[in-house]
């Protein structure tokens, strides 16, 4: 079921076919696959099973069967499928099939299943009949390549079934179009019915009728289209003609349908009519009487265009004759009777008279219709066209196919009139002339002005068709136009105008009009130029004398009245077809010099007529407001590429004609005050323009040319778009006025009057034009570079100062104009359209490109606000006292005050993002992002108290009314992914539009990461206050959000070509949705529900499998990391995206292990255990393979190019580009390009000014050395962004591999081959970054950190065997790697910090194992070929490192003396010594008070004068680990006579004495009122305690010295030591709670107390005092 319904194949060869139609189809051998599986479908055309009463019995049964399954349908299935079957007038048990199939894309479409049935049905219906009209386009392309076009001819033939020629096809069109149009009517009897039941308004019966309606106009046009190809191609007949032509006389309506026939009528004609095919000339001739005598016996419906299929019969037919002598009678034998060859002509012109021409000319004008109006040729149009109807207008308009079908046949009639019938066309003119001289109405009716006007319409905007008039001068159609240019009166010359501007399309054909008009063109072989011709010193003298003769006269109405005769030298100003012939000669001026530049200069410069001056004083005169638009128009058209000169020569005129320096018109009145004659003619001028629309259009269209940037600028806009000294004769200089009646008269009022609403949608468009123009040219760059740079702006910019420039330019006068409440008004009202009208726009039409503009002019105001409100305005209010009267709304703070008054923007916004218009939906997308970022207009109200008072403005104007859904329903579908993208690549319109969807996505969460945005509502989650959720029902439960379409692009977009291609814009648009989904599991707010959601999804696992291990012979984007030119080109973007990718992973993978071991599931933790290991389970039991943990370290391998391209700077040396560095969003400092190359610039402007460019070389050399810059940067650029990937990329690998050592279950075996396997992929990486990289070696030595503390060195795997002897080697080469990477000269306190854990862990791992363990390297040796700089730097972070880097240095130390004794050695014992690093510890005891009452007791800051910055943030607890690291230290070499010696002779005692931290008085108690410090207090003084007593210890008892020392101590200390004891025995009522057990430091003093004998001493030393017993 699901294969016969499905409509895939044919969207695919659809999408295929139109591809190869615009060459752009990569994949040819695919096409020919889906033509053959889709041929039964295209042969079948548009049949349908009838409905069935049978059928109908069986579906209201509820038992049916489809594709051979039973199913039972419930009453709702059964009304539907009826309802369905009713609306298609197809067999039940097909609408059932049909209605089945359509459930599930109902809720994708959010339409119920009946209306998705019936879109699915004309669907297919449209690709099946729009696949069929691209085959036979293709077949008969006589351009494509021979084997290609012969495909698609047997396609054809196979198709049809062309025994019988193709007609019974070409009759099956013929049924088909009678049947859309019986359907068609059958609508609109519906629509009538439920109008008066009351049920029209219902919405789904409006949509749904109104899309079958556009749709069936859609297959009508379609099948029009495939008739004419059939006649075209020669598979219809004689009878088929006939049968056209009974079914067209029938129609008594000219509209669409009619329309859709014409290309088979005219195809028609040509193939029967013409000599020039296989049609005898009896079978012409028998047509030719039934197509002329139908007019007398059975005449049609619409009588002009009976006409008109008779003018384009005799067009064709007149062919057989035109060689033949005019005096051959119709049998041969009657030389009195009409002879055949003149009957053509007398019936043409019986059909001219029955209005043949003007229903040609109604088709080639309404066919293409635009939304551009065209004011002078409409009405041109409407003067001559009467005896013909416009077609009325149609919702559905002619697609863009079918108007070049219908011009290339007009096209046709017209090549034959011209060539058949010229006798016909000269008695036209003759007849014309003739009955104007005797000043007459002329017979003909003006129909050789309409063949024209055909003519016109036929080649408009097709140069490439124009070019058949130019390309031969011995042609029919060049001879036409020199012929028709001869001895032209009024209408005609009008008219011809019009030819000629419809012909200079395009810069080839416009020149050649140019040269024509020169008379320098081409001619036809042995004939010469008439000097009547039309020509422009023909037209020069008429604009001269009319110019002359027009001024100073009131202004008449414009009339479509016309007036025979020729008018007289008085009066011949008044006459409306003047106006008209001089609108043709301005239009054409305009045509010429928009095309071709070399028409444009010569008119710009010609010597005699001066045809600026010549435009404004006629601008001057009373001429009808079409005229002065018509001017205006001339004049924007001289601008077209424009230079300085010529910009500022119309600036200067015009300025001039504003303040009346031109005569004014008589019709004026005149100025009461003199002095203020410029301003009385500049406020009456610009209220005459503003009187109607064409007028203020064409004049702002003029403006935004003048202000529009010059041609060779070069981007850097740092010069005024006029003269610094425009007006200063009157005004302030500046174009303000011009500015205040675009913005303030124009765009603020008249829009709001204007009631026509194509008129307000180019009116709107022409000011939106201007106002971003405006904007958009102001260099806010140029501010930063005068406050930031060394390049003395002043002098370097094109202005002659900054400040000049930032008063002028119209950006600050714009800017003004925006924070007015009628602009506003305007702009919002322009920006607010019907969604349903926008989507059914052309991309070009006014509708769009206004809509575009209005979000454009937001977006830049919302980006530029901030420059204008603290800089500029400022600035220019320094200056008010020339200024004209402010205009914006104090009460705006800023833009977005007026976006909370109208937030409705925000839906309109989204809803546009659904349109398909990608231009649209990208600047809709950029405004939306800055809205939803916006602080003031995102943040919600908070009361005094702190809550907040409500939610976030633009989610809660999204959630009312359910508009979020449908904003995210039209995202949904712009982001589903096609096979088709594939194809076109990177420019690929949806490609395009979802990539600017996920960076949109992405901005919002990087703006509020922790808060609810707009990005998480489109995604599919619920908003609740400051929190989310999924609500149950929703499309995100239902796997159909947004979310879920990001999701499925991740899963279905390809890395590249194969597995070993990486391609950019895959990489790219895989990387915006990963960076997505990652800022969601990452965000607290998120993070539930998006783990949750790819764990359904089984994320993890997919991804894993799709892994890619790279090597240095992958290509990103084409190239290998070892390309020279990788490092400047997309394949660098393409590698950041991929480690991108992997870091996200596995970033993920990290998430989701310590997720899982939270929630004990062991199960789901064994799954992805196995996974890293290489082997993805399956639910059946199966596995996967996949790329392990340690495969996925391979990026590691692709070094980052380190070769920058150099540039040897000279000029540019001692440029100062700090200011154009920026820090991206990765943290990473970046050079933005854009603004360096502005800088450059300027900075060469300033050498030139400067003298310091002589010539062109040095001129071409300074341009290389920017170039080489700017290369280099973009490497540093790249460099540094792919370094930072890297860099992040090991870190989550890193920290995945840490966190699956501390979270996954591994058995002692598994755990210690997992470590020595990792130590083997890390260990070459850590010794090279050890010297190189800091980055990757923290990363990596903090890694080779944990594997080591893991690693269980009594593990079996460790014993003495030959895989343990690996091992060993493996951990000493560790060992060893590590004592380098401590003295390397890249070493940061971090690095050495990992290093001397590594080195600790592995002597201690190493020290307390059995023989027959892992045996035990020579240690000392090892330490000695490190060189005494390992122990000099080791000994300096020990006494003056950061932090827990000094802990970790003395616990290195401490167990490098260790090892050192066990080797019986005495190296490091005799290196401290040296360094004299025991005297330094040893001293640092007495300091250690001093420090500790700097340290607040709960662990706050302290500020050591000893120990400086590095115990600024230290705390008491890691203080007193330090403490205890350095005593334990002591301790150790204390543990040796040696030691001893050299730790007594340092000054313990002396050094314990100063310290007195055994001083505190018992009775006053400890000063540390935090029990855990007074704990560790206690053990700082038990370690001080056994440092001493080793040290006694190792110097034995026969060493006197130091048991007096000892006992000296014990007496210096006694109080303190009794109050120990007394502690420790409760004696008092001293609690120990606080202080712990000092059972330790109690019997570490009782052993100090025996070792000293130090109570026998004091008491034969009291006996010695006092004989008597005394108790002490």
């Amino acid at each position: 079921m699901v294969d016969k319904y499905d409509i895939s194949g044919l969207q695919g060869l659809h999408r295929d076919l139109l591809a190869l139609s615009e060459s752009r189809l990569p994949n040819l051998e695919r096409l020919w696959q889906e033509l053959g599986n889709q041929l039964e479908e295209l042969k079948k055309l548009l049949d349908k099973p009838p409905k069935s009463a049978q059928h109908r019995q069986i579906v209201s049964s509820g038992k049916i069967q489809i594709d051979g399954e039973d199913y039972s349908i419930n009453e709702a299935f059964k009304e539907g499928t009826l309802q369905l079957a009713d609306a298609l007038s197809i067999d039940e048990l097909e609408a059932a099939g049909m209605f089945m199939a359509a459930r599930e894309e109902s809720e994708s479409l959010d339409r119920s299943q009946l209306e998705t049935s019936i879109i699915r049905f004309h669907e297919r219906r449209q690709y099946v009949l729009e696949s069929l009209r691209l085959v036979l386009k293709l077949s008969l392309d006589t351009d494509a390549e021979e084997a290609v076009c012969e495909t698609f001819k047997g396609a054809v033939s196979d198709i049809l079934k062309t025994k019988d020629g193709g007609s019974a096809f070409c009759q099956k069109c013929l049924q088909g179009l009678a049947d859309i149009k019986r359907w068609m009517q059958e609508l609109a009897e519906k629509t009538q019915n439920a109008s008066i039941l009351g049920l029209g308004q219902v919405p789904e019966f409006v949509e749904t009728t109104g899309l079958q309606r556009i749709s069936l106009t859609r297959q009508h046009e379609s099948l029009g289209a495939i008739l004419s190809y059939l006649i075209k191609a020669g598979y219809a007949g004689v009878e088929d003609f006939n049968s056209l032509l009974s079914i067209v006389k029938r129609f008594n309506k000219y509209d669409n349908l009619l329309v859709h026939y014409i290309p088979a009528l005219i195809s028609s004609v040509s193939r029967f009519g013409s000599p020039e095919h296989n049609a005898s000339q009896d079978q012409a001739r028998t047509l030719f009487q039934r197509i002329t005598n139908d007019k007398e016996n059975d005449p049609w419906a619409l009588r002009y265009f009976q006409a008109a299929v008779s003018a384009w019969w005799l067009s064709e037919y007149s062919g057989w004759y035109s060689d033949s002598p005019t005096n051959a009678s119709l049998d041969g034998s009657n030389p009195d009777e009409e002879t055949e060859a003149e009957l053509p002509a007398k019936k043409f012109f019986e059909a001219l008279k029955d209005g043949a021409f003007d229903f040609t000319l109604s088709v080639g004008a309404d066919v293409r219709a635009s939304d551009w109006s065209d004011p002078a040729k409409h009405g041109l149009r409407g003067w001559l066209q009467r005896k013909s109807p416009v077609l009325a207008s149609d919702p559905t308009p002619f697609s863009p196919y079918f108007q070049l079908i219908v011009l290339e046949s007009l096209e046709s009639f017209v090549d034959a009139f011209i060539t058949n019938m010229p006798d016909t066309l000269r008695r036209l003119k003759i007849d014309e002339e003739e009955q104007r001289s005797l000043r007459r109405t002329p017979e003909n009716d003006l129909d050789l002005e309409k063949f024209l006007l055909i003519i016109s319409y036929t080649f408009e905007d097709r140069p490439e068709a124009s070019m058949s008039f130019w390309t031969d001068p011995d042609s029919n159609l060049f001879g036409f136009l020199q012929w028709a240019s001869s001895r032209q009166i009024t209408p005609l010359a009008s008219v011809y105008c019009e030819v000629i501007r419809a012909l200079a399309k395009g810069e080839e054909c416009a020149t050649a009009a140019h040269d024509f008009l020169l008379e320098e063109g081409p001619t036809a072989t042995g004939k010469l130029r008439r000097s009547q011709s039309f020509c422009w010193d023909q037209i020069f003298s008429e604009l001269q004398y009319y110019s002359s003769k027009i001024r100073d006269r009131p202004a008449l109405p414009q009339s479509t009245v016309y007036r025979t005769g020729r008018p007289s030298t008085e009066e011949a100003e008044l006459e409306p077809e003047v106006a008209v012939m001089l609108e043709g000669y301005l239009r054409l001026i305009t045509r010429l010099c928009s095309e071709c530049p070399p028409a444009r200069s010569w008119l710009f410069t010609h010597p005699t007529f001066h045809l600026v001056e010549l435009l404004l004083l006629f601008c001057s005169s009373a001429i009808p407001s079409r005229l002065r638009a018509c001017a205006f128009g001339t004049l924007e058209a001289l601008l077209k590429d424009k230079s300085p000169q010529v910009a500022d020569y119309i600036w200067q005129s015009l300025d001039q004609w504003i303040s009346g320096g031109f005569a004014p018109s008589s019709d004026l009145p005149k100025a009461p005050n003199p002095p203020n004659a410029p301003v009385w003619a500049e406020e009456v001028i610009f209220e005459t323009i503003a009187a109607e629309f064409e007028e203020p259009n064409a004049f702002i269209q003029l403006l935004q040319a003048l202000v529009a940037p010059y041609a060779n600028e070069g981007g850097l806009n740092d010069t005024l778009p006029f003269p610094e000294y425009l007006g200063s004769a009157h005004r302030m200089p500046g174009i303000e006025p011009y500015i205040d009646f675009a913005l303030g008269r124009v765009f603020g009022m008249k829009t709001v009057e204007l009631q026509d609403i194509s008129q307000l949608r180019i009116l709107r468009h022409s000011c939106l034009e201007f106002i971003t123009t405006c904007l958009s040219t102001f260099n806010e760059d140029l501010l930063i570079f005068a406050n930031g740079s060394n390049v003395s702006v002043d002098t370097a910019m094109g202005t002659s100062s900054l400040e000049l420039y930032v008063r002028l330019h119209p950006f600050s006068r714009v800017m003004e104009w925006l924070f007015n409440e009628k602009a506003l008004a305007a702009l919002f009202a322009a920006a607010h359209q019907d969604i349903v009208e926008v989507s059914n726009a052309s991309p070009d039409s006014p509708l769009i490109l206004g809509l575009l503009r209005s979000i454009e002019v937001m977006n830049l105001v919302m980006k530029m606000q901030s420059t204008y409100l603290d800089i500029v305005k400022p600035i220019t209010k320094s200056n008010e006292s020339n200024r004209r009267p402010a205009v914006s709304n104090t009460a705006l703070a800023s833009f977005e005050d007026s976006v909370l008054n109208n937030l409705q923007l925000v839906v309109d916004l989204g809803l546009y993002c659904g349109t398909g218009h990608q231009e649209l939906v990208i600047i809709s997308l950029r405004l939306l992002e800055r809205i939803s970022t916006a602080r003031k207009l995102v943040s919600t109200p908070i009361s005094a108290f702190g809550q907040r008072l409500g939610r976030n403005n633009i989610i809660g104007v999204l959630e009312m009314n359910g508009e979020s859904d449908r904003i995210a329903k039209s995202l949904v579908s712009e982001m589903q992914f096609t096979s088709a993208e594939l194809d076109q690549g990177p420019d690929s319109p949806s490609f395009t539009i979802k990539t600017s969807i996920l960076e949109f996505l992405n901005s919002c969460l990087s703006a509020l990461p922790n808060r609810p945005t707009v990005a998480h509502l489109l995604l599919g989650f619920s908003v609740n206050g400051d929190a989310i959720d999924v609500t149950p029902g929703s499309p995100f439960a239902k796997d159909i959000a947004l979310f879920h379409s990001i999701l499925k692009i991740l899963f279905e977009y390809p890395d590249g070509e194969d597995n070993n291609s990486f391609l950019a814009w895959l990489m790219h648009i895989k990387q915006g949705g990963l960076q997505l989904l990652e800022k969601l599991w990452k965000s607290p707010l998120s993070s539930v529900y998006t783990m949750t959601e790819l764990r359904i999804h089984e994320f993890l696992f997919v991804q894993f499998v799709r892994q890619v291990v790279v090597d240095s012979s992958t290509l990103w984007n084409g190239r290998s990391i070892a390309d020279p030119d990788f490092i400047t080109t997309e394949s660098a973007i393409c590698f950041r995206d991929f480690l991108s990718q992997r870091a996200a992973l596995l970033d993920y993978a990290t998430r989701e292990i310590c997720y899982i071991a939270q929630e004990r599931a062991p199960t789901w933790k064994a799954k992805i255990l196995s996974t890293l290991l290489g082997a993805t389970p399956t639910q059946d039991g199966g596995q996967i393979p996949n790329p392990t943990v340690f495969d996925l370290f391979d990026f590691i391998e692709l070094e980052v190019p380190s070769d920058v391209p150099e540039a040897a700077l000279s000029s540019f040396a001692e440029i100062d580009l700090s200011v154009c560095a920026r820090v991206g969003a990765n943290g990473v400092q970046l050079y933005d390009l854009p603004s360096v190359e502005e800088l450059l610039v300027l900075k060469q402007n300033e050498l030139r000014k400067g003298g310091h460019i002589p010539g062109p070389v040095e001129e071409q050399s300074l341009q290389n050395e920017a170039q080489r810059l700017l290369l280099r940067l973009h490497a540093s650029n790249q460099q540094n962004i792919l370094l930072k990937a890297r860099s992040d990329t090991l870190k989550s690998w890193t920290q995945l591999i840490i966190v699956v050592l501390e979270n996954c279950d591994f058995d002692l075996g598994t755990k210690t081959a997992f470590i020595l396997q990792m130590l083997q992929v890390i260990l070459p990486k850590l010794e090279q970054y050890s010297l190189e990289s800091i980055t990757e070696a923290l990363e990596l030595s903090r890694l080779a950190k944990v594997l080591l503390f893991n690693l269980d060195f009594v593990s079996p795997s460790l014993e003495k065997s030959r895989a343990g002897d690996v091992a060993n080697d493996r951990l000493y080469q560790l060992f060893r790697i590590s004592l380098r990477g401590i003295h390397s000269p890249i070493a940061t306190t971090g690095l050495r910090e990992n290093f001397y854990n590594i080195c600790y862990r592995y002597l201690t791992g190493t020290s307390g194992i059995s023989k027959g363990a892992l045996s035990r390297r020579h240690h000392t040796q090892t330490i000695k070929a490190s060189g005494e700089r390992l122990i000099e730097v080791i000994c300096d972070d020990a006494y003056a490192g950061d932090e827990i880097c000094r802990i970790s240095a003395f616990l290195l130390l401490d167990a490098l003396v260790c090892s050192d004794e066990q080797e019986d050695s005495n190296y490091m014992l005799g290196a401290l010594v040296r360094l004299n690093f025991i005297a330094v510890v040893v001293d640092a005891i007495k300091h250690i008070p001093t420090e500790l009452r700097g340290t607040k007791a709960q662990g706050g800051c302290v500020l050591s004068p000893r120990v400086g910055s590095s115990l600024q943030r230290s705390d008491i607890p890691l203080l007193f680990s330090y403490y205890e690291a350095k005593l334990s230290l002591l301790l150790r070499i204390s543990q040796t006579r040696a030691g001893a010696t050299y730790v007594l002779n340092a000054g313990l005692f002396q050094s314990v004495r100063d310290s007195q931290l055994f001083s505190i008085d018992p009775d006053l108690g400890l000063d540390i009122d935090n029990s855990e410090a007074l704990k560790k207090y206690y053990n700082l003084l038990l370690a001080v305690v056994r440092v001493i007593n080793s040290a006694v210890l190792s110097k034995g008892p026969q060493n006197q010295h130091t048991i007096e020392q000892a006992r000296r101590f014990l007496a210096e200390n006694r109080y303190q030591v009794v109050a120990i004891f007394k502690r420790h025995a409760k004696i008092g009522g001293v609690s120990t709670d606080a202080s712990g057990d000092l059972e330790d430091i109690v019997e570490s003093f009782t052993l100090l107390i025996s070792m000293t004998k130090f109570l026998e001493f004091e008491e034969e030393t009291a006996l010695q005092k006092s004989p008597s017993k005394v108790f002490t």
